[in-house]
C-alpha cells in the first residue's frame, strides 16, 4: 500500500548557495530535525542556521532543501528508506544496534508520512524550525496545487543529460 512522502523540489539555485550541503532535486526527504538534536545557539550562525530554521533533510546525500513535494511512496521504497535511514544512524551517528537504528528511521518516515498524509500529491511544504526551552520547534506550511490543475503536472525533473526542447 502507497504512503504519501516528501521528496526535495528546487525551483531556482538559491539553494545551493544557502546550505553547506544541497539535497539533490527530486530525493526523498525527511524533517531531519535529529541532525541538530543538542546543538546550541551559539552554533546557529551561516549555513548551519539556514540549514536549522529552513531545511529538510534530503535521504540520499543528506543535504538540505528549502521546500519539498508531497509524492506517493510504495510500501517497497518506504522500507528502503528506512533501511538507508538505519544504516546512517549506525554508521555516522554511533546507534548501539541496527534494531534500535531502525526503529528510530521508522519513526523518522512514519513523522514524514503522517505530515504529508493530510495533504494532496503535489502539495509544496516548507518548515521552520526554532529552539526552545523544551528543545526544537517544528512547524510546516503547506501551499496546495489549484484544484484547477490537480491532474496537470506543473513541474517535472529533467535529468541534466536529456536533450532539452528548443
Amino acid at each position: 500500500m502507497a504512503m504519501k512522502l516528501a521528496r526535495t523540489i528546487r525551483f531556482d539555485s538559491s539553494d545551493l548557495n544557502i546550505f553547506d550541503s544541497t539535497a539533490e532535486e527530486g530525493e526523498w526527504a525527511i524533517s531531519g530535525s535529529f541532525m541538530f538534536a543538542g546543538i546550541s545557539e551559539d552554533a546557529l550562525v551561516g549555513k548551519t542556521r539556514q540549514a536549522f530554521a529552513n531545511g529538510f533533510l534530503g535521504l540520499s546525500s543528506f543535504g538540505f532543501s528549502t521546500l519539498v513535494t508531497v509524492a506517493s511512496a510504495s510500501e517497497e521504497i518506504c522500507d528502503e528508506l528506512v533501511q538507508t535511514l538505519a544504516s546512517r544512524f549506525v554508521d555516522d551517528f554511533g546507534a548501539p544496534s541496527h534494531n534500535d537504528a531502525r526503529h528510530a528511521a521508522q519513526e523518522e518516515i512514519d513523522f514524514m508520512a503522517d505530515i504529508c498524509s493530510e495533504h494532496k500529491t503535489g502539495t509544496l511544504l516548507s518548515i521552520t524550525r526554532s529552539l526552545s526551552e523544551q528543545g526544537i520547534k517544528e512547524s510546516f506550511r503547506s501551499i496546495a496545487k489549484a484544484d484547477s490543475c490537480a491532474e496537470q503536472q506543473i513541474w517535472t525533473i529533467i535529468d541534466e543529460e536529456e536533450e532539452r526542447p528548443r
